[in-house]
């Protein structure tokens, strides 16, 4: 009987361009895609973002599809990873199971439980990188110690780098490898989140709009964007095709898709930056944390048009443009003194396309306390935001279409006062 490997989908919903799936191919082994729906998911729980749990739902149909057709099996089910997995182990016979690497603490902490009932059953566990280029180890100054400000890790990223590392087909299986058989579901009833089908947005985008991307990607109104983040966190995009893309168009998109990498190497070797301020001086900040306050931020109400519209588009799309999720983070923690933890959570649950590590990269940096963030002195002004990205309002009439009426609120805050408190506070954080 030939031998059998399960090759565990998570993070990595494609089947070109993909390393776990190329290396169990490798074997000789017949492979069978296995992907588990896990109720209690670290990142993804049933409870949580139901546009991330659709789109994985979406992703696996269409992926499905395309087997059925080639008369191959993929098995989706629904469970705990710890006791889904060895189950499907031991009901294939299979000897190994082949994973891409995941890198949220989290994660890494399940899949430490998977492997440990793997091995007591007598099924290895190989985990394989591939939402990366390079790892949280592999990037490091002349010290060996990890950088702790973009440029230089970017050079070194850039200077480490080989062709070879972004070759998509030397990590793309045959089809003929893989196990023949049915293609299995859960039932809908076992998926406690909207099931109806939709439509994944695309990945190719023109040329021409990559191009100009340095020139378009700060401007809400426009198009001007690659919408990628969706699927890079997803993985129906690798890295390695977002950087082809990315070199055969526009500079600024390959550095953007390096800082992606420099966050994952941050929640890699500073994983108390997940929880805490990387810059451990700012865990003295006194935030005044008012719930009404933040509440007022979280419903687009807080009387600041280019704050609000940020908001209501991610409450109703599950998106936000970068730009607007600079905007909103600064005015959240220096204007309003709450803690970037708070819209951080806030953001987990909310965003399509949230990205553990970029996320609270992101926050950390709009905060001031996180690596090569902005300094706590440079607070944006949101008229002088909107004047400049949105100078015709046409954002900003989309999202706040009441903004000229008497329905609009006052601004909750005096930005100058708020601008000189924050100024204050992050002083004596920084010399207490």
């Amino acid at each position: 009987m030939k031998k059998t490997i399960l090759f565990w989908l998570r993070r990595d919903l494609r089947l070109s361009d993909n390393t776990a799936l190329a290396e169990a191919s490798r074997t000789g082994a017949k492979v069978l895609p296995v992907f588990v729906f896990d109720p209690n998911d670290p990142v993804d729980p049933f409870d949580g973002n139901g546009h991330r749990l659709r789109f994985k739902l979406k992703a696996l149909r269409q992926m499905a599809e395309q087997l059925a057709k080639a008369g191959k099996a993929i098995t989706v089910t629904v469970g705990d990873p710890a006791k889904a997995i060895p189950e499907l182990a031991k009901e294939h016979q299979a000897q190994a199971v082949f994973a891409n690497r995941r890198y949220e603490p989290d994660s890494v902490a399940q899949d430490e439980e998977v492997k440990k009932q793997l091995e007591q059953a007598g099924v290895s566990f190989q985990t394989h990188k591939d939402a990366v280029i390079f790892e949280g180890k592999e990037i490091v100054n002349g010290q060996g110690e990890p950088y702790k400000v973009f440029t230089p890790f970017s050079k070194m990223w850039n200077a480490s780098l080989d062709e070879d590392q972004l070759d998509g087909q030397a990590r793309t299986a045959s089809l003929g490898a893989l196990l023949d058989g049915p293609v299995t579901f859960p039932d809908n009833r076992a998926l406690p989140f909207d099931t109806e089908p939709f439509m994944l947005p695309a990945i190719r985008r023109e040329k021409k709009l990559l191009a100009n991307y340095a020139d378009t990607r700060d401007f809400p109104a426009t198009d001007g964007t690659t919408r990628w983040s969706e699927h890079l966190r997803h993985g129906t995009l690798s890295p390695r095709e977002a950087f082809r893309m990315a070199k055969e168009t526009n500079a600024k998109l390959w550095t953007e898709l390096i800082w992606r990498e420099f966050y994952f190497m941050v929640m890699d070797r500073f994983p108390h930056s997940m929880e805490n301020s990387f810059k451990t001086q700012y865990d003295n900040i006194r935030w005044d944390n008012d719930e009404a306050l933040f509440k007022a931020w979280t419903e687009g109400k807080t009387g600041f048009p280019i704050v609000d519209a940020g908001m209501r588009e991610l409450n109703n799309t599950g998106y936000m443009h970068n730009r607007l999720r600079m905007v909103t983070a600064s005015f959240l923690t220096k204007s309003l003194l709450i803690d970037w933890r708070w819209g951080e959570a806030y953001f987990a649950e909310k965003l399509a396309d949230y990205e553990p590590a970029s996320n609270v990269g992101g926050w950390q940096w709009a905060a001031g306390t996180g690596t090569d963030a902005q300094p706590y002195f440079r607070i944006f002004n949101p008229d002088s935001q909107a004047k400049r990205w949105d100078p015709d309002g046409e954002y900003i009439n989309k999202w706040v279409p009441e903004l000229n009426s008497l329905d609009y609120p006052q601004p909750i805050i005096d930005y100058k006062a708020s601008r000189q408190r924050a100024l204050d506070r992050y002083k004596q954080a920084l010399n207490p």
